[in-house]
């Protein structure tokens, strides 16, 4: 079959659709709706999305896809938003929101001159479904088993959560780190080959990570999960969060450090923050939007009798009222990347900002 990256984004995605049969068709439509949808707006996509595809997983007949779609700047020194969905495949949520926001770039940009503006100046890439194996098979982790946030060579500085921090027992069981010796997953390989080629020599890039997890409150996490201490960029993140906060102060994120809620080995995340920053001077801030479940659940409480209900909201305007609930925090990702210069600490304020991050959230460990 004929690579997508050697074709236009509308044949591409067209000849990928003609190359199956109608059975795989149908088990896609079936339980893999996501990908169909993603096909769909890609080949619908105006000519300035560039599409390609970055890896393909084996699942019993199937090759499922793992697409890349890239709209804006192409000059090297851009600064860069990576938005990722669909890591763990019970999430769907996640995937959905990325292809929202997808959705809504695209539409805007046939008449918003702001947007097309902003567009020359900034680069947005975004891969909507990481683990379509997972997805596929409604569980958290890949065919393998593994749990694709675990699964990078980087380990727990302190005891981390039994089971919940990573485990190398089973496969059968959750939070399965994979065999080291056998290296990253097909997926985390192909997510740290974009990163790779897409990062370095960038003044600034952020991440965003779309999952959905236990909780009352839609929180932000940022590194590290490995260890309690604080990154090395706490102060750009402190500057992100108060002009966030100074911008749309009536929002309802909460900003924490994933390690104040537990200790992992492998953590994805922890393991590209430490590789782009020890090897390039600019600044690097990957970030997980992890939407707080528990509020579907009170709201419609039968939805523990399914898994999926447990991870995502199943009533048809609650579902809409989440995928439309993070498009300004998606937007302003993009505005705050455009104009980092404005925002991002230099010297003295840099020393100041870190001091406030470290009383902020780090008090309780020094």
């Amino acid at each position: 079959m004929t690579e997508l990256r050697d074709l236009t984004p509308h044949t591409a995605i067209a000849r990928e659709q003609a190359c199956r049969d109608g059975r795989q068709r149908r088990l896609l439509r079936t339980f893999l709706p996501e990908l169909v949808s993603l096909e769909r707006l890609l080949a619908e996509a105006p000519a300035l999305v560039t599409t390609d595809l970055v890896a393909r997983v084996a699942l019993k007949e199937l090759s499922l896809p793992i697409y890349r779609a890239d709209i804006g700047s192409t000059r090297p020194d851009a600064p860069v938003v990576l938005v990722v969905g669909g890591v763990h495949g019970l999430e769907r949520i996640g995937s959905q929101v990325v292809m929202a926001w997808l959705r809504s770039l695209l539409a805007r940009v046939t008449w918003d001159q702001h947007l097309a503006q902003l567009l020359q100046t900034v680069r947005i890439t975004l891969l909507p479904i990481l683990n379509p194996g997972g997805m596929y098979l409604n569980q958290r982790s890949n065919p393998n088993g593994v749990d694709l946030m675990r699964n990078a060579p980087i380990t727990a500085q302190d005891r981390s959560a039994f089971l919940l921090g990573g485990q190398r027992l089973s496969p059968r069981l959750p939070w399965y780190t994979g065999d080291p010796e056998q290296g990253m997953e097909t997926e985390n390989r192909a997510l740290e080959t974009v990163i790779r080629e897409l990062l370095p020599g960038r003044p600034f890039s952020v991440a965003l990570d779309c999952h959905s997890g236990f909780g009352w409150q839609d929180q932000i996490w940022f590194p590290y999960a490995y260890r309690r201490r604080p990154m090395r960029r706490i102060a750009s993140v402190m500057a992100l969060k108060l002009i966030w906060e100074q911008a749309y102060p009536n929002h309802n994120y909460r900003f924490e450090p994933q390690s104040r809620h537990y200790l992992t080995h492998g953590d994805l995340w922890d393991y590209f923050y430490k590789q782009v920053n020890r090897e390039n001077a600019g600044v690097f801030l990957p970030l997980t939007l992890e939407m707080g479940s528990w509020r579907w659940i009170r709201k419609r409480p039968r939805q523990l009798l399914r898994l999926d209900g447990l991870f995502n909201p199943l009533v048809p305007h609650r579902h809409q009222r989440v995928l439309r609930s993070h498009l300004t925090w998606m937007d302003f990702l993009v505005n705050a990347a455009a104009s980092h210069e404005n925002w991002l600490p230099a010297h003295e304020e840099e020393s100041m900002l870190r001091e406030a991050a470290i009383m902020h959230w780090y008090r309780d460990t020094q």
